[in-house]
């Protein structure tokens, strides 16, 4: 296949999914609301406790990082979800396009929005907090920002395999998966106030190393040596980890008819 049809066909899922996200009010809510009230919430939290400026600027980061990840990776998510809610995810394997050009239309339009979040977040932990994004320098930022878009994906694939192999009853991974990685990597607290046998699990976590690159630029010592090439290394293992188990899932569904159950 060639490079142009490549391209048109992740452009055609990047249309599809952008389109259907337009229509959706409820797309609109999880984009605004949720991060906002994150970071209001935290905000006010870390003057309630008087903080010094480095810890809440710790605390925030955290902060815009879950939003950050949450809406991109919903949205790789959403590229199976939305078919199995409309009753059409035989139709979608049926379509000229690959795996591939699934996940990455879909990650494209979830870094938009999540992009478009970070952006709002930023501008409103400046505004209320005083919480400068661009200290570090834009070259940190745009490695942090491709740290969580790239743990996003990951999450995002390994949901829509999931699903795929385990049907509706695995919706609950959209939301709950991410979470639960979130709180391993550190979003408040660095990782070394978890017991060892958590923190282990803590540093197989690309954003670990994302968040701790980032959050040295405000002061605080980092943990690990060579965190961004740690974080970039596993990020590229676990995203090729993840797409051949959203294959094999697929693979698994249309022997087992699961494929033909989840559709009309």
């Amino acid at each position: 296949m060639s490079w142009r049809n490549e391209l048109l066909a992740v452009w055609a899922v990047t249309l599809r999914n952008a389109l259907m996200g337009a229509r959706n009010v409820f797309f609109f809510f999880e984009l605004l609301f949720w991060p906002i009230v994150g970071v209001l919430s935290i905000g006010l939290m870390s003057r309630f406790l008087e903080l010094t400026e480095a810890q809440a600027s710790f605390v925030l980061v955290g902060t815009i990082a879950l939003s950050v990840v949450n809406v991109c990776q919903l949205e790789v998510a959403y590229a199976v979800l939305l078919d199995v809610w409309s009753k059409s995810l035989k139709h979608q394997f049926l379509a000229p396009i690959g795996i591939r050009h699934l996940t990455l239309g879909s990650w494209v339009v979830g870094m938009v929005r999540s992009l478009a979040v970070f952006v709002l977040l930023a501008a409103l932990g400046r505004w209320a907090f005083g919480f400068q994004v661009l200290q570090p320098g834009w070259l940190a930022l745009a490695t942090f920002l491709l740290g969580c878009f790239l743990t996003a994906w990951v999450v995002g694939v390994a949901v829509c395999a999931l699903i795929t192999l385990f049907g509706n009853r695995a919706e609950a991974f959209a939301w709950a998966s991410v979470n639960m990685v979130l709180v391993l990597a550190g979003i408040y607290y660095p990782i070394s106030v978890l017991p060892d046998s958590i923190a282990v699990i803590a540093r197989a976590i690309p954003l670990t190393y994302f968040l701790d690159a980032y959050r040295a630029h405000y002061g605080f010592a980092s943990e690990f040596r060579s965190p961004i090439a740690t974080g970039l290394a596993l990020s590229a293992l676990y995203a090729a980890l993840a797409h051949w188990a959203f294959l094999a899932a697929i693979h698994r569904a249309r022997r087992t008819g699961l494929l033909l159950k989840m559709s009309e």
